[in-house]
């Protein structure tokens, strides 16, 4: 009755900013996603795409990305099994962002515990796993509405992270969890979007913050789930 999970995960915007903690963020948010979906985390493959290694700034992402990414599995006890590295991708005026791809594999023990992201029915109850921070540097919303790449990226607390991990896939287990939804790109405002889509059923949620409201809704905060 067991079943494979996987995800793939990566933001270059935030391994342009920070590639060191880019990379851990990478691994944890593709663990999330696997016990989103009532697995546990396995092990994992990579794509690392970068420019040219001869430019010292990005030998530097290249050489950060491996060891926040290594910092990560290990903290998970992901071990990696193969991946590959393709160095050179630039035009004459610039190179990709730094981008090391992460594919991660977890072990769903029994199919009863698949886990989707949709809402299921009217009448359930919202929870947030995880605090909400004012952490807006380096979000899709800064990128799309002002057109800018810049600030401080999310922090990420690997140790946190897996306690996180561990309390949703043992909520799972016990057959409290309907549904259940990471928060990466995009913040709070558009996983509740994305937990509406297949149903078509939507949410009434109250949010006490005293958090700006961008930063409250787009923020990207790690180690937050919806369930």
């Amino acid at each position: 009755n067991k079943a494979l999970a996987m995800a793939t995960d990566c933001n270059g915007r935030y391994c342009y900013l920070n590639p060191r903690q880019g990379a851990k963020i990478a691994v944890a948010e593709a663990a999330l996603n696997v016990a989103a979906s009532g697995g546990k985390p396995a092990a994992i493959t990579n794509c690392l795409n970068f420019g040219n290694p001869y430019d010292q700034e990005i030998y530097y992402q290249f050489a950060e990305c491996v060891a926040g990414m290594g910092e990560a599995c290990r903290m998970f006890e992901t071990p990696v099994t193969g991946g590959n590295v393709s160095f050179y991708n630039e035009d004459p005026e610039r190179a990709v962002y730094p981008t090391p791809v992460i594919g991660m594999v977890g072990i769903i023990e029994d199919v009863s515990h698949i886990t989707t992201i949709h809402f299921k029915d009217s009448g359930h109850d919202i929870y947030l796993i995880g605090e909400t921070k004012d952490e807006i540097g380096g979000s899709e919303y800064l990128r799309t509405i002002h057109d800018k790449i810049t600030g401080k990226i999310p922090g990420i607390d690997l140790e946190v992270h897996k306690k996180t991990i561990d309390l949703l896939l043992n909520l799972i287990r016990v057959g409290l969890v309907q549904s259940a939804q990471d928060i990466s790109d995009g913040g709070l405002a558009v996983a509740l979007a994305e937990c509406c889509f297949v149903n078509g059923i939507g949410a009434t949620v109250t949010i006490e913050s005293n958090i700006r409201p961008d930063s409250l809704l787009f923020g990207e905060t790690q180690s937050r789930i919806i369930f």
